[in-house]
């Protein structure tokens, strides 16, 4: 069983779920009617030091879905040109079998029941892998439907940042505004994100657990502002 500061398998992490980062670049915001145009993931896994760290990284091209809405201001936003000669798109179909068959490996590895997504308003991405899931009928998806873990919130925690270039800045991680906005550089970044986070936690409560009686699983991160006799 998982206790926070002791060291742990993936598969008890996170309740056998295994968090994979995803992040999309779009058409729009309606993942019913606009393009996904760029998806790209990075695993995560535990090294040797008992520390989440980013892992292998997958990332392709889109072709958009036939009558896919596409708006001017999301390109001028993500910079693609989803008709440039040179972009080496896939299908839908093929772009999620690109990105979903290492996902299923590492689950297999790691003994998890299944990926769950993380992402930076992770809901957004969530329901566009979804649509283009049921669009293509893909099948095996290994991301968990509904449930997810979101950057946004994890750095409002942390850092009471929200935006993933300031959450990034105040966990003392760089940030290049000139590659902002690829599938990639974003996905990366929200996954040494969100490994900075829960990284942070486990240190926190290293000790705490000593004596396996813990008094509150809130310890670590109250004992860093003086709230720990407050909390019952």
């Amino acid at each position: 069983m998982y206790q926070p500061g002791q060291p742990f398998a993936m598969v008890d992490r996170f309740r056998g779920y295994l968090p994979v980062v995803i992040d999309v670049e779009t058409g729009g915001f309606n993942a019913q009617t606009d393009a996904l145009l760029e998806i790209a993931a990075v695993i995560v896994r535990v090294d040797s030091d008992g520390q989440l760290v980013t892992a292998n990284s997958y990332t392709t091209h889109v072709i958009p879905f036939d009558g896919a809405n596409i708006e001017e201001k999301s390109l001028q936003v993500n910079g693609i040109d989803p008709w440039h000669p040179l972009r080496a798109a896939r299908s839908e179909s093929d772009a999620l079998k690109y990105i979903f068959s290492p996902i299923r490996q590492e689950v297999k590895d790691t003994g998890c029941t299944r990926a769950i997504l993380v992402g930076h308003n992770a809901f957004f991405d969530l329901n566009f892998v979804n649509a283009a899931v049921e669009r293509s009928g893909t099948k095996r998806n290994p991301l968990h439907p509904f449930s997810c873990f979101d950057t946004v919130s994890l750095g409002g925690l942390a850092f009471g940042q929200t935006v993933l270039s300031r959450a990034a800045t105040a966990a003392g991680m760089s940030w290049d505004k000139n590659e902002a906005h690829s599938a990639i550089y974003d996905t990366r970044k929200t996954a040494e994100l969100f490994c900075t986070v829960v990284n942070s936690w486990e240190k926190l409560n290293q000790g705490q657990y000593s004596d396996g009686a813990p008094d509150s699983p809130l310890t670590g991160f109250a004992g860093t502002n003086g709230l720990a006799d407050n909390i019952e």
